[in-house]
């Protein structure tokens, strides 16, 4: 996040900026999507041959490549990041948890990592607004 504190007035901070808070966008309904997938994988922990569920999130930039603009050959310009996320079944034989394939473990440490997750970046895009608007107001940075 330091290219949004970096780039002052100018078009490519501009660029920039907003580039940065639709990732931060679309980072947050990945983690908004995951968080409601987990919590069913928890809900349905002994419901008999339910299939865990999850979201995958493609590899944005090995996916991205070839939509990379760049104004000059030794730099990277913005990359369109906007990612499908799809949610897969876990096809599984494994019976983790006696009834299905949900170990309850691992489904809470995802959960919490998804949570914390989310909080950095709700924070980041809100940080970034209380800049702009100390901006917008006169104040400054």
């Amino acid at each position: 996040m330091a290219s949004l504190l970096t780039f002052k007035d100018t078009k490519l901070g501009d660029e920039m900026a907003a580039t940065n808070i639709k990732v931060l966008e679309d980072f947050i309904d990945y983690c908004s999507l995951r968080n409601k997938v987990i919590s069913k994988n928890i809900a349905n922990i002994g419901t008999q041959n339910y299939k865990r569920e999850d979201v995958v999130f493609k590899d944005l930039l090995n996916e991205n490549m070839s939509m990379l603009k760049t104004t000059d050959p030794k730099h990277f310009g913005s990359v369109n990041f906007k990612s499908e996320n799809t949610i897969k079944v876990d096809n599984s034989k494994d019976m983790v948890s006696g009834v299905n394939n949900v170990n309850i473990d691992e489904e809470m440490a995802e959960l919490a990592k998804n949570t914390l997750q989310f909080k950095l970046a709700s924070k980041k895009i809100g940080d970034y607004f209380k800049i702009l608007q100390g901006v917008i107001k006169g104040g400054g940075m």
